[in-house]
This record gives C-alpha cells, sequence and structure tokens, in this order.
C-alpha cells in the first residue's frame, strides 16, 4: 500500500488520534536501537511510536495504568511487551529512549525520572504547563547530560510544513521576515477525557497547541529568542467547560526582527473533511510560501500541499506521502551519537517557554 493510501487511513476527523505513515528510512539494524513507550494518555503517542519505528528503531516495553489503552496500543505495535511498572522500563537497560504522552501536566516529572535514570525522553506537546517545570528540567539536563525531546508534530510530522523548512534553509525564498500560523483544531467535545478540560492539567491553548507554532516560528525564521507584543485567550462558546480555552492568539518579534502571528482555536466545522485546516504563510525577501497542512479545502483531503513563489517560478507541491519524516532519524542519531542535529535542547525549551509566557500575559490581560 502507498504512503498516500496509508495516510488516507488514517483518523483524519480526529486530531487527537491522528498518527501520519511516512515512508521507512531507517538509520539504524533492526536490535540496534531499543525505545520503550510510558502512558498513553493521548494519542499522539501511536504519531510518536510511528516515526520511531520507520526511523528504524526497535519498540521493547509499553507501560500505561488503563488496560484497555495498553490492549489497544498492542494491537496495533504487537512487538511491545507489557512492562508492570514505570521503573521496569527505567531499569532496562536495553531502552535508550522512552516516549510518552501523559497528561501534559505531568510530562515534566516522568521526563525528570526518565533522565535521572539515565535515559533520553520523547514527550508529545507542550512539554510543561508551567515555566517553574521547564527550569527543573532544565537543571536536570544539564546534571544529566540527558535530551528532553518534544513531539511538536505540526513541523515534524507533517510533509509540507517539513519542506518549507527545507526550502527556506536553501535559500528558496531569501531570509525569512515573517510567519502567520493559522492552527483551527476540531474541538470533539464528547470523545474528550476530563483533564482536556481542567486548565491546570493542559496548561492552556496558548501553552498547548501554541506551542506548535511557536517552533514553526523559531525555526523557519531562524529566530532564537522573541518579544511577545499581544497574547490573548478567551471561551467564547463552550460555558459548560469553564476550564476549556477555546480560542488564543500571539504576536511576536524575533531578536532578528521577523515578526509572527498565529491564531490557535477549537473551531474546525463538522462539515470539515480533516480535523483541522492548518495553513502557514512566510514571507521571504525574495518570495512566499504557502503550505496547507492537512487539506485542500473542496478539492482534496487528507493532503499536505506547498505553494512557493519567487524571483524564478511560481509552484504546486504535493508533498502527502512524499516524506520519511527525517526528524525521527536525526533524533535516534542524536541519542547514539549524543549530537543535536534533530533539534537543539535551547530551541525545544525556547519554543515552549515563549509559549508559556504568551499564556501569561494573555492570562493577565483578562484580569
Amino acid at each position: 500500500m502507498a504512503n498516500s493510501d496509508l495516510n488516507k487511513k488514517a483518523n483524519m476527523k480526529d486530531g487527537a488520534n491522528y498518527a501520519p505513515v511516512g515512508k521507512s528510512e531507517a538509520v539504524v539494524q533492526p536490535g540496534e536501537f531499543h525505545f520503550s513507550v510510558a502512558y498513553l494518555d493521548h494519542g499522539h503517542i501511536n504519531g510518536q511510536t510511528n516515526g520511531l519505528l520507520q526511523a528504524g528503531a526497535t519498540l521493547k516495553y509499553v507501560f500505561d495504568t488503563d488496560p484497555a489503552r495498553l490492549t489497544a496500543f498492542c494491537e496495533k505495535y504487537p512487538g511491545a511487551r507489557v512492562a508492570e511498572s514505570l521503573e521496569q522500563i527505567l531499569d532496562d537497560q536495553d531502552t535508550k529512549l522512552v516516549a510518552s504522552a501523559a497528561i501534559p501536566h505531568l510530562r515534566a516529572d516522568i521526563g525528570i525520572r526518565v533522565m535521572e535514570a539515565g535515559k533520553d525522553y520523547f514527550t508529545d506537546k507542550s512539554p510543561f504547563t508551567t515555566l517553574e517545570q521547564l527550569e527543573a528540567v532544565k537543571e536536570v539536563v544539564q546534571d544529566t547530560g540527558q535530551k528532553y525531546a518534544v513531539y511538536y508534530a505540526e513541523r515534524l510530522h507533517n510533509e509540507a510544513a517539513w519542506q518549507a523548512g527545507e526550502l527556506i534553509k536553501q535559500g528558496a525564498i531569501g531570509r525569512v521576515l515573517q510567519v502567520v500560523n493559522l492552527a483551527p483544531h476540531r474541538l470533539a467535545k464528547a470523545t474528550r477525557p476530563d483533564w482536556f478540560f481542567d486548565k491546570s492539567s493542559y496548561g492552556g491553548i496558548l501553552t498547548d497547541i501554541g506551542s506548535h507554532q511557536v517552533e514553526q516560528f523559531l525555526t523557519y525564521a531562524d529566530v532564537s529568542d522573541a518579544e511577545i507584543n499581544y497574547a490573548r485567550v478567551e471561551n467564547f462558546n463552550n460555558n459548560d467547560k469553564p476550564g476549556l480555552e477555546d480560542f488564543g492568539e500571539i504576536s511576536m518579534r524575533g531578536n532578528n526582527g521577523a515578526s509572527f502571528y498565529t491564531r490557535v482555536d477549537w473551531f474546525t466545522p463538522e462539515g470539515q473533511a480533516t480535523w483541522g485546516d492548518g495553513r502557514t504563510i512566510i514571507i521571504g525577501t525574495q518570495g512566499n510560501i504557502e503550505c496547507r497542512k492537512y487539506n485542500d479545502v473542496a478539492r482534496q483531503a487528507p493532503a499536505s500541499k506547498l505553494f512557493l513563489t519567487n524571483n524564478q517560478e511560481e509552484q504546486e507541491i504535493d508533498c502527502l506521502g512524499q516524506s520519511s519524516f527525517p526528524f525521527f532519524g536525526q533524533l535516534i542519531l542524536d541519542v547514539i551519537n549524543r549530537t543535536e542535529t534533530a533539534m537543539t535542547q535551547a530551541h525545544t525549551f525556547k519554543a515552549a517557554e515563549l509559549s508559556m509566557l504568551a499564556q501569561k500575559i494573555a492570562e493577565e490581560n483578562n484580569q
């Protein structure tokens, strides 16, 4: 079955369980690199697992406290052995990396335990819910030398978004001046767990979804830090869930002068074929790029398209099913070689920090 066909089998309506399948491109031999999985609270764990497996990693253990989630995971990944506890994974000499998608406010503490056990950690976004968690994790990274990697899937596991970064690195649009990210998501209220509506558990919409968007800005515009101009969060349409924020927006100015705007929300209408019509527009000194990341409204779904206009040409590039999602292989090699090719630790932390700072500013504006 072609990779594009595999992608079409993914649950396009449900972003929580969307797990892309790319071209297999192994960077290690079978059995050469083992990872284990712990905590399956968010469906993104399937995307994390897919990416590592397709890069050649070997899945050893899985642990969770919910038998139903464990059963479903083991049916999807029959090679996984069920661990009796997280400690069994932490004591395992084969496991070099632990992938996790716990409830967001628990992710930092789990990561600290993993790193103190001498293993690297690969968590779903958002990696933290408070700035205090970030500072605690920074200290452990410094003390242990272990990696705290984050699954910023909206760039790392999307073909058009990844290709945009490659084109920018090649100079296709010159120096990036502005990034605009629009990131609507389907709420699917009836299917969400209780913690999804508890702000202390998920950290707020800018901390959560916003971390994806900030990470893309830092990457595309080659920004290492930024000033937040404006931030806003609202609950416009879900009074029955007072802990939910269904709308957020951020404006930033990077330390190299590049500007950024993002809107994140839970307002994808039911009539849309996919869980979200994610769009990115990148303006450069010599051209621009538009990414239609998940669908092309009323024309194709799923879709992953890139539109490039520069001084040489106009071009529509169909990216769906064309990528091996190189981040995962890069991460595996980083763990083995102790390098930072996939993503630097500073970049990983800065994306989370800026999204949480924006969340804090937005909340202060609402007081």
